[in-house]
């Protein structure tokens, strides 16, 4: 399995393409700039099968329907977060008057429960990790040393709490039970900004230090 970070829109908002050796690959937080993901996926011939959420704030969501229309692939998210979608009060897009409110088309599926999923050759693990959003949701990729953690975690910081939903005392709790407890070598593919480490997390993130 390979990954590729891709950001897109004025936010910088990471994308990340992740596809098996057969060129199949699942589009997760593809949050603006549709054409210019299509143009990548096609360059590379690479074939979508499903897009998958970390949670529905504005700047992940973007891109949904037109890659999702292109593809005929199925989007994923969190039960919690489902309404946010055709919602710009609670994707966040409603609340920044430089930003055109966001409605997205419903979620073809609806994650109810952590745990091993499976779609099509790609399995993982879902953990879901509320703080940021009450339907966050961190995707690990155990074989490959890999969780995507959305604006949970990122290098030096944590996700803001103060947009609809938000809660920083369960911000750190889901990090520290749920992303400080997988390996020190583990990649973090955050939502914003540049890969780390769980490791390097532990040792420097000062918002971590009571951990």
């Amino acid at each position: 399995m390979k990954w590729q970070q891709i950001p897109l829109g004025p936010l910088q908002t990471n994308c990340y393409i992740v596809e098996n050796p057969d060129k199949t690959c699942l589009i997760i937080d593809p949050g603006e700039e549709g054409k210019k993901l299509i143009h990548l996926l096609s360059q590379r011939k690479l074939k979508p099968i499903a897009i998958l959420l970390t949670h529905a704030h504005f700047d992940h969501i973007g891109a949904i329907d037109v890659v999702r229309e292109t593809y005929k692939i199925p989007v994923y998210i969190h039960k919690q977060e489902e309404k946010w979608l055709e919602d710009p009060r609670l994707n966040g897009s409603q609340l920044f008057m430089q930003i055109e409110p966001i409605m997205v088309n419903p979620a073809d599926h609806i994650i109810h429960n952590e745990g091993n999923m499976k779609i099509g050759e790609f399995s993982f693990h879902v953990f879901h990790t509320p703080g940021h959003s009450p339907g966050s949701v961190s995707y690990y990729f155990e074989e490959n040393d890999v969780v995507i953690s959305g604006d949970a975690l990122f290098q030096g910081g944590i996700g803001r709490t103060d947009l609809p939903g938000g809660n920083s005392g369960q911000l750190l709790k889901s990090i520290h039970d749920k992303l400080l407890s997988l390996p020190e070598e583990t990649y973090v593919l955050s939502g914003h900004g540049p890969v780390t480490t769980i490791g390097e997390e532990m040792d420097s993130n000062p918002f971590l230090n009571g951990f």
